[in-house]
């Protein structure tokens, strides 16, 4: 199941990256750095996430809806933390889309985590 859930992320990853190159030149007004420092971002969380919730089953099977729960709140807190750095970073000049592509990722990769961690579970 690690290589699905890897696998899935470095799809994730790559789609999302795609979509970001071509946006940087349909529309230039969104942050294209920012996009991509937030996918890089998520990705290395989710990665992280997922190390966090398998060590967690392996030790105690009850113990999965904490890790996911704790592995989500993590991510979470990281991409608020990250935004709010942004704004504060780009005060004068903020595009609010690509705030919401922001959150489009965060949960992109939450839904791509959770779906693949409960299969996980049901199957120990």
């Amino acid at each position: 199941m690690s290589k699905t859930f890897i696998g899935a992320i470095i799809i994730a990853f790559a789609v999302l990256s795609g979509i970001f190159f071509y946006m940087k030149t349909a529309m230039p007004a969104f942050d294209f750095n920012v996009m991509m420092s937030g996918n890089v971002l998520m990705a290395v969380l989710s990665l992280a996430s997922y190390y966090m919730v398998t060590k967690q089953i392996k030790s105690r099977p009850e113990a999965f809806v904490r890790g996911v729960y704790s592995g989500t709140f993590l991510k979470l807190m990281v991409c608020m933390a990250a935004i709010l750095i942004y704004v504060m970073a780009n005060k004068p000049n903020i595009h609010k889309p690509t705030l919401f592509v922001l959150f489009g990722i965060y949960a992109v990769y939450s839904v791509i985590e959770t779906t693949i961690l409960s299969k996980m579970a049901r199957v120990k």
